[in-house]
């Protein structure tokens, strides 16, 4: 999660977001090397001296800023657009999870398990535990295995809502009257937090998420205790 120290992307918890992160650095590299260049380019012009008064056209440098651009628009769109796909895709996924934002908390489903749903409220100030984070921990967690495929369906029961763990590299909206769905798969152990993503009352600060990944042996005795 991220702290008052961290400035970079949190560390990557699931493939998605490892093929975020390197799109992120494929991306700015591109962007520090025309920086470079131009800043240059334009250095070079205000103490340059020497003029062309007679300078009407130049096919070659005019030919050479054309095919430049559209060759980094594709090195940057290709990366994007796999990516994209790789998001949009739910193929063969062991468990589906519904997760309904409400103003102002979200309730989980899992139809698989019988259709065992809870409610997940943010501990209050006045009740955490010194190991607890302030205003992201919350009563009940989302406990999913990890190396497991998860689809997730995101609606809600009000307003537009979002869910975001950062650290998965998730972002899904809630709307009214529509599913969205999202496949992703955690590679370790670990608890995750994430917020609220779109403005939707006043109390939009006080809904956070918190992922629990666990083995699947622990998570099938999880299911056991919580169904009883």
């Amino acid at each position: 999660m991220s702290t008052w120290k961290i400035i970079t992307l949190q560390d990557s918890a699931s493939p998605l977001m490892e093929q975020l992160m390197f799109f992120h650095d494929h991306t700015m590299l591109i962007l520090i090397i025309i920086t470079v260049l131009v800043s240059q380019m334009l250095v070079g012009m205000i103490f340059n001296k020497f003029i062309h008064r007679y300078l009407l056209e130049g096919q070659l440098i005019e030919l050479i800023w054309t095919i430049l651009p559209a060759t980094t628009l594709i090195l940057i769109a290709l990366p994007s657009l796999r990516i994209l796909y790789i998001m949009d895709e739910v193929n063969n996924p062991i468990i589906s999870i519904k997760s309904i934002g409400h103003q102002w908390y979200w309730s989980y489903e899992y139809p698989d398990y019988k259709n065992l749903s809870f409610d997940s409220y943010m501990i209050p100030t006045n009740e955490l535990k010194l190991s607890n984070f302030r205003l992201l921990e919350t009563d009940t967690r989302m406990v999913i295995p990890f190396m497991t495929q998860i689809r997730l369906i995101v609606t809600s029961a009000d307003v537009i809502h979002s869910w975001t763990i950062p650290s998965l590299g998730l972002k899904i909206d809630g709307t009214p009257g529509r599913l969205n769905q999202i496949n992703f798969s955690i590679n370790r152990t670990g608890i995750f937090y994430g917020q609220c993503s779109e403005i939707c009352g006043a109390n939009h600060s006080f809904m956070p998420i918190v992922i629990e990944s666990i083995s699947p042996s622990l998570f099938l005795k999880w299911l056991l205790t919580t169904n009883n």
